[in-house]
């Protein structure tokens, strides 16, 4: 798994995906320390947004799971807006991270990313989830876990929209218009 999240071509998202990464450990089973909850949350919304830029086939399975652990987790209702926000965030650094790097080994990917341990969870209809190594994590107040995640067929082609929308923005903003100006000068370009 690490080598299929690894190559992205900017060095401080792969540090970021790494330690995503080893933070997800010790939710299925692997000895690590264990990770804050807004860590975690993070985590699985990297995870999130490479299934979703790579069209992984499993993708809409993961973002139920996550966004289960998310809310079941969560300690308080402020947590779970927090871990909401923490998980949108890792979702859309990583799916930006795969346009900036042309969707690259998204083959790759996605065999690693449909054989994650996260599918051997077991969600049941009140919000409890049983983890791969069997522990119970219950909600504080039972929910029905149907409702946590509506498949949205046009999910990628709105944060596609919504990325294109921002970087066009960007670069027609007058201050890094000469921002760029002034850096070409500087450059000799």
């Amino acid at each position: 798994m690490i080598s299929a999240y690894s190559n992205l071509g900017n060095t401080s998202m792969n540090k970021t995906l790494f330690y995503a990464f080893l933070s997800l450990l010790p939710a299925f089973g692997a000895v690590a320390a264990e990770p804050t909850y807004l860590e975690e949350v993070k985590s699985l919304g990297f995870v999130s947004g490479q299934g979703l830029a790579c069209q992984a086939s499993k993708y809409d399975t993961f973002e139920l799971l996550a966004r289960a652990i998310l809310i079941s987790k969560a300690q308080s209702d402020d947590m779970q807006e927090q871990g909401m926000r923490a998980f949108n965030e890792g979702k859309a650094e990583a799916f930006i991270s795969k346009i900036r790097d042309n969707m690259s080994d998204c083959a790759q990917i996605n065999r690693s990313f449909d054989n994650q341990q996260i599918f051997k969870a077991v969600l049941y209809g009140d919000g409890t989830i049983k983890m791969p190594d069997g522990k119970l994590v219950k909600p504080r107040h039972a929910y029905d876990a149907t409702l946590v995640y509506k498949k949205d067929p046009n999910a990628r082609d709105e944060m596609i929209k919504l990325y294109q929308t921002q970087h066009n923005k960007i670069l027609n903003d007058p201050n890094y218009k000469k921002a760029l100006r002034e850096r070409q000068a500087r450059d000799g370009f």
